[in-house]
């Protein structure tokens, strides 16, 4: 009883003081994220003040042991930073802000590369993830001009009346001659490094570098653009990746990647593309199998070592197209499979494909490229080679370019090449309306499979004006 009574008079034992050792600043377009790195757990307030604008974060039982003047704020919305002991105790720090924000953080437990964390987001409304975006009014008009005239004047299917003197005085209206978008996304970014190799090597630098590359390649080609899903060293949401494209209307998306695992041995690229059925290897059929998590926490997911790679993989994959556009989709990565043998082995001799749990539909073809294996020591040293880089690149586009050519979207200027400057040869056919595979095939005397086969068609389906290689029989 002495002993009870000595323990109840005893003083509390204050509660253990988390420290601040670190604070990492990553700064993108449309927002900015926050890492604490803590000794501990620690709760967080977090709210705005106004006049001048200040965003509140206050840490209970925490103190600071790191230099905030080392922050580097520059490209974010935060122009100084500082910290005091808050009333009551704990450590508040207060962001002076040039602009509105809108906050929101989470902590996370340690993991294999981290302690615990603090993550405060700050999005900037208004704001566009990429610089210059196009209005995407002004992309469906460009898109849909030549076809809604064709519309009105088969409507009912009746035959316009037109006055020869009107034709004479109201010039046609000149094709939109619109370039082919191409959204580029390097994977991970930021606070997530992607695998890291042998030697110490960060995914996410090694494919910013090839997209940037990539980049430079689309945007030098007449008739093409890039977009680039992120432009710098920050994190981009896995469903906010596929909806910038969407925002930008692009007519393609390739996610670029480099691949890891938990042994040295395996290597070579891949190409990854998105099935309703089922999977084409043992390794795609477990990533279908496994639950798909949600991108709760932009990336960060305690996750990170090679171990768990496939993780990410799954996760990026689940937005991908798995709608009409499949057939596209395939076909692309066919011919980039193709060029991509030529300059590194192919760990898959065809493209992969798995069913996955779709939280969106996308309408753009997509395709997930592993440019190598950045857990084996030769293929990361190739992979950070400024020349390798450049190759990767360059057989990537080729693989999109040769893809485009033969199936340009409508109003594109690889389109009106098309139809006001080619002629197809004797070894080619342009599909009319009413056309089918089967049709084409009977008309030129070659067997179905084998029109499929010289036009790498997964399927069926073909779209009038597309133009056809018909193989000699």
């Amino acid at each position: 009883m002495l002993l009870v009574l000595a323990l109840l008079a005893a003083p509390a034992v204050p509660v253990q003081a988390a420290q601040v050792d670190n604070i990492r600043l990553w700064a993108a377009p449309d927002h900015a994220r926050l890492v604490f790195d803590l000794s501990g757990h620690a709760e967080a307030n977090v709210f705005t003040l106004d006049n001048p604008r200040r965003l509140v974060i206050d840490l209970d039982q925490s103190g600071l042991d790191t230099d905030l003047a080392s922050l580097e704020l520059e490209g974010s919305a935060i122009t100084a930073v500082r910290s005091g002991v808050r009333d009551g105790g704990g450590l508040r720090v207060v962001l002076e802000l040039s602009r509105e924000v809108e906050p929101r953080h989470f902590t996370l437990p340690p993991n294999d590369q981290y302690g615990h964390r603090l993550v405060v987001d700050m999005e900037y409304p208004g704001e566009s993830a990429v610089q210059n975006p196009i209005d995407p009014i002004e992309a469906m008009i460009r898109e849909q001009e030549i076809a809604a005239n064709r519309h009105r004047n088969e409507a009912d299917g009746e035959t316009p009346r037109i006055d020869p003197e009107v034709v004479a005085q109201q010039p046609a209206a000149p094709h939109p001659r619109r370039d082919i978008i191409i959204a580029i996304d390097a994977g991970h970014g930021g606070e997530d490094p992607g695998a890291i190799g042998p030697s110490g090597v960060r995914e996410k630098d090694v494919v910013m570098e090839i997209a940037r590359r990539l980049q430079r390649l689309v945007d030098d080609t007449e008739g093409f653009r890039a977009v680039m899903i992120r432009d710098g060293d920050y994190y981009v949401g896995l469903r906010q990746r596929t909806r910038i494209a969407r925002e930008q209307k692009a007519d393609f998306f390739v996610s670029i990647h480099a691949d890891a695992f938990n042994s040295p041995r395996p290597n070579g690229s891949s190409v990854y593309a998105l099935s309703q059925r089922g999977a084409t290897s043992e390794t795609a059929q477990w990533l279908a199998a496994s639950e798909n998590q949600a991108d709760l926490i932009g990336g960060v997911d305690g996750n990170l070592s090679l171990n768990d790679k496939d993780e990410v993989l799954r996760g990026v994959l689940l937005d991908l197209t798995m709608t009409a556009t499949l057939n596209d989709s395939l076909a692309i990565g066919g011919q980039v499979l193709d060029q991509l043998g030529r300059v590194n082995r192919l760990h898959k001799s065809r493209v992969e494909q798995a069913g996955f749990m779709v939280l969106k539909s996308p309408d753009i073809p997509s395709l997930l490229i592993e440019t190598g294996f950045i857990s084996n020591p030769d293929e990361e040293r190739r992979l950070r080679d400024s020349g390798h880089q450049q190759r990767m690149s360059e057989s990537i586009f080729e693989g999109i370019r040769a893809h485009f050519r033969s199936n340009p979207p409508p109003a594109s200027l690889l389109a009106w090449e098309r139809d006001n400057q080619r002629t197809p040869s004797g070894n080619e056919y342009r599909i009319q309306p009413g056309d089918t595979l089967s049709q084409i095939a009977a008309r030129h005397g070659v067997p179905v499979a084998q029109l499929k086969q010289a036009n790498e068609l997964n399927g069926d389906v073909i779209r009038v004006g597309q133009v056809l290689r018909i193989p000699r029989s």
